[in-house]
């Protein structure tokens, strides 16, 4: 409370405190008052007065209490720039109280701000320098920054280990020797008792950081100390599902209590909202998304549900001053509802329901805009809704609805109709605008658009690369990962982290190209779809020359070049595409480093192997031969894709181009075979019969895959 000459001002703010510390709030603003009129001058009675009618409203203006502290420093003339000698240093019970604000509205980068700047005039051993540190290590944790809040924690160690030293020096300069050993004994008192909540941290960090052995370490330390209680359970339960052991993950959170958790109001988490989450996050790790969309549902009806109890406003977050108003403060950090949104639309993603995921991501995407994987995701659900039945209609033997269009007239008048285009051409657009938030290819063009914007560029990512150590470069899996930081005990991981990608943890280098590669070649096919070939051949070469790219995006973006140089009528280059040869690994590489087991089912109407991959590459090659009327080369390349895929394997595009040969050929009733039997025949050799009729055109390139989802990152466990 505020610092007074008189015994009587003494006496007035000593009543006031005492009041306030009982929780009598009331009776304190009366001594504040009267403490105010003997004392207009001084301004920290006035934040005394503030914080005390906040407290009074159950801590629910938190909007009023930000503008009051503001219009109180801008009176002191002072800014945190400003901060240079002892009287700044007096007002720091201001700035820290503005840093509380934002650190519970979410505004982490100005709270940041505010506690490295307080930091640097803190005394060593002063109560309030404690909580200047676990308020910034709590920040760096919010923000993937584990590397200061263990520097900070080591810090406080080392203090610690000071004050137990006779020797020590940590008394104030204007303090007696006697005060001075009282204020070192209080202070390593209160770190002894937080020694939990120390080890608590550097698990958090450890987890981060992906560094097991490290993390072992302190989780024995946290179970020492702690025990059996819900943090210490979730945070080892975090660390079993980092090491891949999903059933005794789930075990230990089924064994927390979390019952007696002393709730939301309290302590500003929604323990029964985690539990559900961490559910849904193991289950998703074990490829069982329907069970991890049953559990991030219940996740957010508990997010909702506590919502509700808090105040009006928290479970719909529209608006800022709405969000706050009504709420405690302790507990605005409560309402995950927007990363609950995020896992949702993942899972459902993940599970074939593309609507569904579009509209869960939208909602997300309000918040976490600047995430390039989230505009990606939202792509991939549109290319999902609009690619129909492709998949289905690669199962068991080439569909005839795939060739046959339509039979028409009867007995010697029965034509058959065959299709003339292949389906994937078709413009989605119906006339309204492609910024309207809809799952069309127009807005998946829009949606790529963002991510690559938002992406830096190989130069940013170069200099950046200088500023910080280097690092090996890091492999997609997880597990390599933990053995890295393992190695280095996370020395090197600030330099190489590159992007912020909130709610995930922040992209290092090769993910942010890995990312790059997989934006490319989306907007390649989204381009192709909607007839913009320019742009398809542009983005597929940028595709081509990433480096390090991965086997089935290289065949992807041949593909897509080849099918962009067809249709530009560049028969010649996009020949140099189709290239068997050009395809040597169709695996998916490294797409991600988050958890890679929900990538490996391969997409039905994607090559398993090298061979199936270059037989789509032959059956192209001879439609572009076609094209150069040159059919004798484009008979050979057809019978040679036949010949190395079974022939269930065998495209709808492969029977039309080998139906049009035949008619090229003169071979009428051959051709009719190949399209009763629906599949390729050896061709017989005739003489062409002379026929000046008009001859079919042959058949459209064969449709172009759809890209391949990568392993999608997802929220990490949250942590109590």
């Amino acid at each position: 409370m505020a610092d007074n000459n008189t015994d009587q001002e003494k006496a007035i703010a000593a009543n006031a405190l005492e009041a306030f510390t009982a929780g009598n709030y009331e009776e304190s603003l009366k001594h504040l008052g009267k403490l105010q009129e003997l004392n207009k001058e001084d301004y920290k009675i006035a934040l005394n007065k503030a914080i005390a009618e906040f407290y009074k409203s159950g801590q629910t203006t938190t909007c009023t209490l930000k503008q009051t502290l503001i219009a109180m420093k801008n009176q002191v003339h002072t800014s945190m720039e400003d901060i240079d000698g002892l009287d700044d240093v007096e007002n720091s019970l201001l700035y820290y109280n503005q840093a509380i604000i934002h650190y519970h509205m979410r505004q982490y980068s100005e709270a940041i701000a505010i506690g490295e700047r307080l930091y640097q005039f803190l005394e060593p051993f002063e109560k309030f320098a404690l909580a200047v540190c676990f308020l910034l290590v709590d920040l760096y944790l919010l923000t993937y920054q584990p590397e200061k809040a263990l520097h900070l924690l080591a810090v406080l160690e080392k203090l610690s280990v000071q004050g137990n030293n006779k020797n020590g020096k940590g008394e104030s300069v204007n303090s007696a020797n006697k005060d001075g050993r009282n204020q070192k004994a209080e202070f390593i008192g209160m770190i002894e008792a937080a020694k939990s909540k120390m080890h608590q941290y550097k698990v958090r960090a450890y987890i981060q950081m992906k560094s097991s052995k490290a993390c072992k370490r302190e989780i024995k330390s946290v179970m020492n100390t702690a025990g059996n209680s819900a943090s210490s359970l979730f945070l080892k339960s975090n660390f079993e599902y980092l090491r891949g052991n999903y059933r005794k993950a789930v075990k230990l959170l089924n064994s927390s209590n979390i019952a007696e958790h002393p709730g939301a109001i309290k302590t500003g988490e929604c323990v029964r909202c985690m539990f559900w989450n961490n559910l849904g996050c193991i289950h998703f790790a074990m490829g069982k998304h329907n069970l991890g969309i049953f559990y991030f549902k219940k996740a957010l009806q508990e997010n909702d549900h506590t919502c509700a109890q808090l105040g009006d406003g928290g479970a719909t977050g529209n608006g800022q001053s709405k969000q706050f108003s009504g709420i405690p403060m302790c507990a605005l950090l409560a309402n995950k509802r927007y990363e609950l949104l995020y896992n949702c639309g993942i899972q459902l993603l993940h599970i074939g329901r593309p609507l569904a995921a579009f509209d869960c991501l939208m909602d997300a995407v309000q918040v976490y805009h600047s995430n390039p994987g989230l505009w990606l995701r939202l792509a991939e659900c549109c290319i999902a809704a609009n690619k129909g039945s492709l998949e289905q209609d690669n199962k068991g033997l080439p569909s005839k609805k795939g060739i046959v269009q339509a039979i028409v007239g009867q007995g010697y008048h029965r034509k058959i109709i065959l299709a003339s285009q292949s389906t994937q051409n078709t413009i989605y657009s119906d006339g309204q605008s492609a910024a309207i938030p809809v799952a069309s290819m127009e807005f998946a063009a829009i949606c790529l658009r963002n991510g690559l914007v938002l992406l830096p560029d190989h130069q940013q990512q170069e200099n950046k690369a200088e500023n910080g150590p280097k690092t090996p470069s890091q492999s997609g899996s997880t597990e390599s990962g933990s053995e890295n930081s393992d190695a280095c005990s996370g020395k090197g991981q600030e330099g190489d982290k590159f992007l912020s990608a909130a709610p995930s943890s922040p992209l290092r280098k090769q993910e942010v190209e890995n990312l790059r590669c997989s934006l490319l070649a989306c907007s390649a096919y989204v381009a192709l779809v909607l007839g913009d070939n320019l742009m398809a051949l542009n983005h597929a070469e940028k595709l081509l020359h990433q480096t390090k790219l991965s086997g089935s995006l290289k065949f992807l973006g041949h593909l897509y070049a080849a099918e962009a140089l067809i249709s530009l009528d560049r028969i010649s280059e996009a020949i140099g595409h189709l290239n068997p040869e050009n395809i040597t690994d169709v695996s998916m590489g490294v797409l991600s480093s988050e958890q890679d087991q929900a990538g490996k089912q391969t997409p039905l109407c994607y090559p398993s192997t090298v061979s199936s991959a270059r037989s789509i590459m032959l059956f192209n090659l001879g439609s572009a031969y076609c094209l150069r009327s040159e059919y004798e080369k484009a008979r050979k390349c057809l019978h040679q894709a036949a010949s190395m895929v079974n022939t269930k394997e065998i495209p709808p595009e492969a029977i039309l181009l080998a139906v049009y040969l035949e008619l090229q050929n003169g071979n009428t009733q051959l051709a009719l075979q190949i399209i009763k039997r629906n599949q390729l025949l050896p061709s017989v050799l005739q003489t062409p019969s002379p026929d000046t009729r008009k001859k079919p055109v042959p058949s459209s390139f064969q449709p172009v895959q759809p890209p391949i989802q990568m392993p999608s990152p997802f929220t990490t466990v949250q942590r109590k």
